[in-house]
């Protein structure tokens, strides 16, 4: 009897040493997989800087305002500016400017121009 208790001990401690190895392994593979997709993701902030730094770069006010001049033309001077609301037309009088000659908000491309595509390459 006190052989055969021995026996499932040894037997008990066998099975128990091999599910703490699994239990070890499993906690190894997932820390690997944890430190490369922490790596990942350091890297994939690094290049979201680094867009965001070119956007801002690529997409400055003044950048803008360099390429509307060089490839459509296009200057920074307004037309009209309205300083107070008196000078709105109200309905059925006509325009408080009188002789100013008022411009359309629509912008006209010059037919010697090529249309610009909104999709850069990117």
């Amino acid at each position: 009897m006190v052989r055969v208790l021995n026996f499932f001990c040894v037997a008990f401690m066998g099975l128990a040493i091999l599910a703490l190895y699994h239990v070890s392994e499993a906690t190894r593979v997932a820390r690997v997989e944890l430190d490369r997709a922490t790596r990942q993701i350091a890297d994939t902030r690094g290049q979201i800087s680094v867009l965001q730094t070119e956007w801002e770069r690529v997409a400055g006010p003044a950048r803008i305002q360099d390429l509307a001049q060089q490839q459509l033309g296009m200057s920074d001077s307004t037309s009209m500016r309205l300083s107070s609301f008196d000078q709105l037309p109200r309905r059925g009088e006509a325009a408080p400017l009188g002789s100013t000659p008022l411009h359309n908000a629509s912008a006209v491309v010059p037919s010697g121009a090529s249309p610009v595509s909104g999709n850069s390459g990117m």
